[in-house]
Order: structure tokens, then C-alpha cells, then sequence
């Protein structure tokens, strides 16, 4: 039987406890959960993907089933390469649902084979999100429970 294989997409720039929650979550449904980086082309990102990689091995280090890998292309082209057949996406708000909606259905009309699951965030984070987290901690805000300690001492030392 064919393992169940989840992608969970993202630029995770950085990996915030939102995330976090959506991939521990999925790790208990799928029998294994990439966590893909992809940049984000509109975005210029703070960390460099080899320290969002170690950001977020360390993040998930508990988890089993999880592991971090890095593509430049195609979502759906990544997941055929996989052989996942899944994409694990998170949702925060109504606003969330309109832009994944989009996402979802031109990745269904490229590659109709993978299905998106959409997770609704644990109402603690649905307000948060990567850039949000850069700019509270851009100002020495207190970010302690918005992200993992390896990720706030990062952004920290980014700032300091």
C-alpha cells in the first residue's frame, strides 16, 4: 500500500507556531509531511533557505514524519516528483480561502490527481503570519509565543 504523502508549501520565512500547528496536525493524519520552502518571487525574504532549513528542522525536530526540502518550480511539478498526492494548507480567515481557492484550482487544472486539504489554524493563531512576526520583532516586540525559541532567538539576532 502506498504511503499517504502530504506537501505543506510555503516560503516559511519564518515558520511560525501557525505553521507549526497545521504540520504536527497533519503529521497525525499523513503517513509523512514534507514541508517544502519555495520562494516566493514577490517577497524578499529575511532568511536565506539554508537557514530556513535549519530554522525549521529544529522546529519540527520532534516529529517523525516530517522533513524540509527546497523547490524553485511547480507546486503540482514538486508533488508529482514526490509521488505525494496531497497538499496540506492552512487557513486563517475568509480572506485566506479566496487567495488558496485560486491556488487550489489551477493546481487541480494542472494536476488533477493531487487533492488540497485545507486545515482551519487553532483560533490562537489566526491572526498570525510571517510578516507580522518580522515586524513586532523588528521593534523588539514580545514574540515568545508566536514562535519556536530557535526561530525568536534567529529573528532577534537578525534585528540586534
Amino acid at each position: 500500500m502506498q504511503k499517504k504523502l502530504a506537501i505543506c508549501p510555503g516560503s516559511f520565512d519564518p515558520i511560525t507556531n501557525g505553521h507549526l500547528d497545521i504540520i504536527r496536525r497533519g503529521a497525525t493524519i499523513f503517513d509523512e509531511v514534507i514541508i517544502a520552502i519555495f520562494n516566493n518571487q514577490s517577497k524578499t525574504p529575511l532568511f536565506s533557505v539554508e537557514e530556513r532549513i535549519h530554522l525549521i528542522e529544529q522546529a519540527t525536530k520532534d516529529i517523525e514524519n516530517v522533513r524540509v526540502d527546497v523547490s524553485e518550480g511547480l507546486l503540482v511539478d514538486y508533488a508529482k516528483e514526490q509521488n505525494a498526492h496531497a497538499v496540506l494548507r492552512g487557513l486563517r480567515a475568509v480572506s485566506d480561502f479566496e487567495y488558496e481557492m485560486q491556488i487550489t484550482s489551477m493546481n487541480k487544472k494542472l494536476e488533477p490527481d493531487i487533492e488540497t486539504f485545507f486545515m482551519m489554524t487553532n483560533n490562537q493563531y489566526s491572526f498570525l503570519s510571517s510578516s507580522i512576526v518580522k515586524e513586532v520583532a523588528r521593534y523588539n516586540g514580545n514574540i515568545t509565543n508566536l514562535v519556536p525559541k530557535v526561530v525568536e532567538e534567529a529573528l532577534l539576532a537578525k534585528f540586534n
